[in-house]
């Protein structure tokens, strides 16, 4: 999230612990919020405040969080309770890790309670943003509507799209992206970070200049997913006007406006 460093300073100043909205983020204020006082209040008083949701069904190892994030009206982020730094934590890829992305899935009907309508799955999208592309070190997905730009462009794009990773030949929000879709009405098994894990030739280098989004689909009149996946750039010591620079957020192809919602 360092391409958006008010989102965390929003949610701060909720919660009654930030300070202004646009000041420098402290890179571990959402561990303190989730672990100091949403984990410690499920715990103590059975309530999740400030977080919406608190699971710990499988403990603190496995568990998860969801906070409403102040930026826009419908915006939620999905936070691990176990300490993971981000989208390059080995931890995402230990035999028994948790599916955040399944979790933040089944968080996603908060975004339709936010505007007060049920959202169909094409309305929907979860995002996590590269190493370079955030500003909090501690793992978060963000979860609501998809921009009306990136959705009408994924309609296009349908033939291109299916269960293998293939490069999209227009461009997403001015940047590139490949996709590949996964069937389901849910994720179930398929861990998004696993599959993009396997298709890299050396994850343990590699998972931290990505950036996945995962987005609510219907094909062949079945319910499924498209997830992409795009790259921060490595000409990051260039700037603008010189070329446009790929920062690893794919939480722009999000609109926390939620105008795809009317």
């Amino acid at each position: 999230m360092r391409g958006t460093p008010c989102v965390v300073a929003a949610a701060l100043l909720a919660i009654g612990l930030g300070g202004p909205a646009c000041a420098a983020s402290d890179p571990d204020a959402l561990w303190r919020i989730v672990h100091g006082r949403c984990v410690a209040d499920q715990l103590t008083r059975h309530e999740p405040a400030p977080c919406a949701r608190v699971d710990l069904a499988g403990g603190e190892a496995a568990g998860s969080a969801v906070l409403k994030d102040r930026r826009g009206v419908s915006q939620y982020l999905l936070i691990p309770t176990a300490r993971i730094a981000g989208i390059e934590s080995p931890l995402l890829l230990a035999p028994d890790a948790a599916n955040y992305f399944a979790a933040a899935w089944a968080a996603a009907p908060l975004v339709g309670a936010a505007l007060h309508r049920p959202l169909p799955r094409q309305d929907l999208a979860l995002a996590i943003n590269a190493e370079t592309g955030r500003s909090q070190d501690q793992l978060h997905i963000h979860v609501d509507c998809i921009a009306p730009e990136t959705r009408a462009a994924l309609d296009r794009a349908e033939p291109e799209i299916d269960g293998h990773w293939r490069p999209l030949s227009a461009a997403l929000a001015g940047h590139r992206y490949r996709a590949i879709r996964l069937p389901g009405p849910a994720l179930g098994d398929a861990d998004p970070f696993r599959i993009l894990a396997a298709s890299l030739p050396d994850p343990a280098r590699e998972m931290g200049r990505h950036t996945l989004v995962l987005v609510g689909d219907v094909h062949d009149g079945q319910p499924d997913f498209i997830l992409l996946d795009g790259q921060a750039s490595t000409l990051s010591w260039l700037a603008w006007p010189y070329v446009r620079i790929a920062s690893g957020s794919g939480e722009t192809l999000q609109d926390h406006e939620c105008r795809i919602a009317g």
